[in-house]
Formats: C-alpha cells, sequence, structure tokens
C-alpha cells in the first residue's frame, strides 16, 4: 500500500470532494461511505493506488470516531 506522505494538507479534503468511482456506493463521496463497506475493503483489501489508500485513512477516521474532523471541511469542496 501506497505510504500516505507526512503533512499532505490535501489529504483529508480529498476525502470530502473524491467520488467512489465503482460499485454500490459509486457516486457517493468518499468521507460518507458507510462503515460497513470501508471494513469490507479493509478485510478484503483496498483498491491499489490512490484510491486504496484515501479509502484505507478514511477506515481508520471512522474506526476512531473521527469522522466529525472531516465537518469543517465539507464546505471547502
Amino acid at each position: 500500500m501506497e505510504r500516505i506522505p507526512f503533512g499532505d494538507p490535501n489529504l483529508l479534503l480529498d476525502l470530502v470532494k473524491t467520488e467512489m468511482p465503482f460499485g454500490k456506493y459509486k457516486g457517493r463521496l468518499l468521507c460518507d461511505l458507510p462503515d460497513h463497506y470501508l471494513e469490507f475493503f479493509a478485510r478484503e483489501g483496498f483498491p491499489k493506488g490512490k484510491l486504496g489508500m484515501q479509502m484505507a485513512t478514511m477506515h481508520e477516521i471512522a474506526l476512531n470516531g473521527l469522522r466529525d474532523l472531516l465537518l469543517p471541511l465539507r464546505g471547502k469542496k
């Protein structure tokens, strides 16, 4: 899996403006993916590349109950 660039200021912003490109939740923002969907990918494997890194990051945020961190960024799309 790709490493998250330390201090990348766009990492969290990307989660509130990037849409899921495939599957049941195609078109839904990554920050709005349900926990069970992220948990499925955590078990089965995240996609390769940037999308997988973003989904893994969103999974960690959700797992730790930190979704509210993204609320201020939602208005900055």
